[in-house]
């Protein structure tokens, strides 16, 4: 299932000056996995990110995502299908490149109250949960996280240390997050969720 896992992934690159690091920007809906030491940077709003990696090997990886804003109409677990299926690509991909499952360590960010029409139906919570429970069910620690509250996060992530730095963005100059976040959430009600997602084992 080649093909979902590279419609997925991450392909905005570039050289980040202030780190000296080439890097890799993750948008919503988005992974990226790197054993180079690459840093991942991202920016949430009520959406999360995992950053997971494999401690020994120094592989890791990022992803973006959020669950669908049903409205209360479906069930929780179909719902919840969106955000697995994101968990288990990324983590696929982790093994996939070399990563032990015994080895990995997980740390979250995200989920943010920061647009009015989503924090109604409170799917920065529900996606801080659904991340937690998931990483609980799976056995693979978090060992930091930075969930909820009302602002939204930029979030650098180095690979192959495992070092994050948030920063908070108590202003945002511009309404691309808000955007960005906004034509996700209409792409994820829009689309049904096919098949199921194939697992490396």
């Amino acid at each position: 299932m080649q093909h979902a896992y590279d419609e997925h992934l991450a392909a905005n690159r570039y050289f980040d000056r202030s780190f000296q690091s080439e890097a890799a920007k993750i948008l919503p809906g988005e992974y990226f996995v790197s054993d180079q030491g690459m840093l991942l940077v991202t920016v949430l709003g009520s959406c999360v990110a995992a950053c997971i990696r494999d401690t020994e090997a120094g592989i890791g990886g990022m992803n973006h995502f959020m669950l669908p804003d049903d409205g209360g109409r479906e069930t929780v677990t179909a719902s919840a299908r969106y955000g697995t299926y994101a968990m288990e690509v990324l983590i696929n991909h982790l093994l996939k490149s070399g990563a032990r499952r015994n080895r990995l360590e997980a740390k979250v960010f995200g989920g943010g109250a920061v647009l009015s029409s989503l924090s109604s139906s409170n799917v920065g919570v529900r996606n801080a949960e659904f991340v937690l429970n998931y990483l609980k069910i799976e056995k693979i620690p978090v060992v930091a996280k930075d969930l909820l509250d009302a602002y939204p996060r930029k979030v650098y992530f180095f690979s192959e240390t495992g070092r994050v730095l948030v920063k908070k963005l108590h202003r945002v100059h511009n309404d691309t997050l808000f955007s960005r976040e906004q034509d996700y959430k209409q792409r994820l009600s829009g689309s049904a969720m096919e098949g199921d997602v194939e697992l490396f084992e």
